[in-house]
C-alpha cells in the first residue's frame, strides 16, 4: 500500500504474534465488519534489548521499510523515542511521562506542524488495577490522545487470547506511520 493510501485510512487492526525470541507485529486495514483487510505495516521488536529500535515494514517479507523508532538514550524513564521514515528522515517522536504514569500511563506524541497530543488510558480504575494486581495485567486498556477535549486517535485493546488493537484515527493531518509507531510501543513498552 502507497503511503497516500495508508494516509487515507482511519481505522486499522494491530495485531500481536507471539514467538519465542521477538515481539512479531501485523498492522492491517480494518475493513468496515472490523476484520482484518490488507496489511499495511509488520515490526519486530527483539526483547530485553539494551536501546530500543523497532523498524516497520511493508509486509512479512521485509523487503521495504515503512518507518521506525528508536530510544534517545539507553536507559532513562522520560527518553524519547525518535520515529522516521524509511529514508531515516523524521517524522516525531515520542516519549513517556514517567511521573504521571506511575497511577495511569501517559504518554506524549509530538509531530512537526501540529499540536503535542497526550495519551493516557482512559478508565482511571482499570489503570490502578493494572498496577496493582500482576494477575489482571490482561485487561484491556484505552488510549486517547488528544489536546484538550479534541481526540486526535485513540488505540483500544480488545479482549482476546492474542493482543488484539483497534487504532482508530480522527485527525487527517496525523501521520499514520507515527500512528503505528505509537500503537507498537503501546504494547512493547507498556510495562517498562
Amino acid at each position: 500500500m502507497d503511503i497516500s493510501n495508508l494516509q487515507a485510512q482511519t481505522r486499522l487492526i494491530l495485531r500481536q504474534k507471539i514467538t519465542m525470541m521477538v515481539n512479531r507485529y501485523v498492522v492491517h486495514v480494518a475493513q468496515p465488519d472490523d476484520s482484518e483487510g490488507p496489511t499495511v505495516a509488520f515490526a519486530e521488536q527483539k526483547r530485553l534489548a539494551f536501546k530500543e529500535q523497532v523498524t516497520l515494514y511493508t509486509d512479512e517479507s521485509r523487503q521495504q521499510a515503512l518507518s521506525g523508532f528508536k530510544a534517545r538514550k539507553v536507559i532513562d524513564l522520560g527518553s524519547g523515542y525518535d520515529v522516521v521514515d524509511h529514508t531515516g528522515a523524521p517524522i516525531g517522536m515520542f516519549r513517556k511521562d514517567f511521573g504521571q504514569s506511575l497511577l495511569r500511563s501517559t504518554w506524549h506524541l509530538q509531530q512537526p506542524g501540529l499540536p503535542t497530543l497526550t495519551g493516557q488510558e482512559r478508565n482511571f480504575a482499570v489503570a490502578l488495577l493494572r498496577r496493582f494486581a500482576d494477575s489482571l495485567s490482561w485487561l484491556p486498556y484505552h488510549f486517547d490522545f488528544s489536546v484538550g477535549a479534541s481526540i486526535a486517535f485513540s488505540v483500544d485493546r480488545r479482549w482476546g487470547l492474542r493482543d488484539r488493537y483497534v487504532i482508530d484515527i480522527h485527525d487527517p493531518r496525523l501521520d499514520r506511520r507515527l500512528v503505528i509507531a505509537m500503537a507498537v510501543a503501546l504494547d512493547a513498552l507498556q510495562s517498562r
